[in-house]
């Protein structure tokens, strides 16, 4: 039987799958806080429906296709957004929520990228510039509390389009140009050049070279200006990138893209779009990503494993007297060694040895796995009740 994952999927498991478990509540906790409410929607849905007005998109076709009995065209959805036209219906305005899950690319498996990957979205519909600067807020929250030293850059859709449309460009070759520009940062100077060529553009390489000040001069700044702004209230750090665009198609207004050095990819990206002619903005997080960024330790209690030598009456009652003071546990009756060794393989911290001897003097004896120290403990201090029995 092959027991290999898919390409591109991947299990998690022990400390791994904890630590995503740890970031995910630090995510949920953070966007709970600035009155974003959870929202659940199906890995399944149908094609057209994922697809949208995005066909131009490159996630777009990179989409998971299937069918049913019924034989109806089918698709996992590849992000959270488009599902937000369903949910918004009906919705006092702002609706805000995010979203937790799993999303799915049949693209090629390269660096930190899978195919399937957990997204963690934030979006209000019905949005302000004030808006987009409480979701940044939301970014700089979740980040600080995680460790990872970050910069938020952004830009604006209106701003590209404006000097698009100064220089003469061609309409037809907008979206084409864009991409173009949007890889400044990612090519060598001289193949954006040639590329922006093809479409008589190259001279828009000196013009987004230039420093904060010369884009001052066009309309679409304003916004730019008013965002940076909102952002220093909230006391969130932004740096303005002009060429900054960001792939999909349906951003109207400001995009943003946080980075750090520890890694090529984005951390976290969104920006500003219409759905049903209702202004919206939201970013998306992701949680692979985040989690291969994480480095200090994020466990929020001490993991214990009750021993029980001879006596696995009394150790029940010990673990779960431990687990309803909120101590994480588990119960071992195995010999030490074997016990210890147990613990160790699964990082357990402190062990708590439950012998005749402990129970006739109600003092447990906890061994530190990570110093090697020992102590006892009175049944009062460590179950928190009078008699300790």
């Amino acid at each position: 039987m092959l027991m290999e994952t898919v390409k591109g999927f991947k299990d998690f498991t022990g400390d791994e799958a904890r630590k995503r478990e740890s970031i995910r509540k630090i995510l949920v906790e953070s966007f709970e806080l600035y009155g974003f409410e959870p929202a659940e929607t199906p890995v399944v849905e149908y094609k057209d429906f994922v697809k949208g007005d995005n066909d131009s998109d490159e996630a777009v076709s990179d989409i998971f296709r299937l069918s049913d009995k019924g034989e109806r065209d089918l698709a996992l959805r590849y992000e959270m957004t488009f599902s937000l036209k369903r949910l918004m219906m009906g919705k006092k305005r702002p609706y805000k929520r995010y979203a937790i899950g799993p999303v799915f690319r049949d693209e090629p498996v390269s660096g930190n990228r899978l195919r399937q990957f957990t997204q963690c979205d934030v979006d209000t519909i019905g949005a302000e510039i004030k808006d987009e600067a409480e979701v940044l807020a939301v970014v700089k929250r979740v980040l600080n509390k995680l460790g990872i030293e970050f910069v938020i850059n952004i830009n604006n859709r209106k701003l590209l389009n404006e000097i698009l449309e100064k220089e003469n460009i061609e309409k037809m070759d907008w979206e084409k140009v864009i991409k173009e520009i949007d890889k400044m940062d990612k090519q060598p100077e001289d193949e954006t050049f040639n590329n922006l060529r093809n479409y008589m553009a190259q001279n828009l390489l000196e013009i987004f070279k230039q420093p904060e000040k010369a884009f001052e001069k066009y309309e679409a700044y304003k916004e730019i200006k008013e965002l940076k702004e909102y952002c220093k209230l909230y006391g969130v750090e932004v740096k303005f990138s002009p060429s900054l665009a960001r792939g999909l198609s349906y951003y109207n207004g400001s995009v943003f893209e946080v980075k750090t050095k520890k890694i090529k990819e984005t951390i976290t990206a969104g920006g500003s779009f219409i759905f049903e002619g209702v202004q919206s903005t939201g970013l998306s997080f992701g949680l692979d990503r985040l989690s291969i960024l994480v480095e200090k330790d994020i466990k929020e209690n001490e993991r214990y494993m009750v021993l029980s030598i001879g006596q696995d009456e009394k150790a029940i009652e010990v673990v779960e007297k431990m687990r309803t003071r909120g101590y994480p546990c588990v119960l071992n009756s195995n010999n030490i060694s074997k016990a210890l060794d147990y613990a160790n393989s699964k990082n357990v911290d402190k062990v708590v040895f439950v012998g005749k001897k402990e129970i006739e003097g109600n003092n447990y004896k906890i061994k530190d796995l990570k110093t090697g120290k020992e102590e006892e403990v009175s049944g009062n201090k460590l179950f928190g009740d009078e008699n300790g029995s």
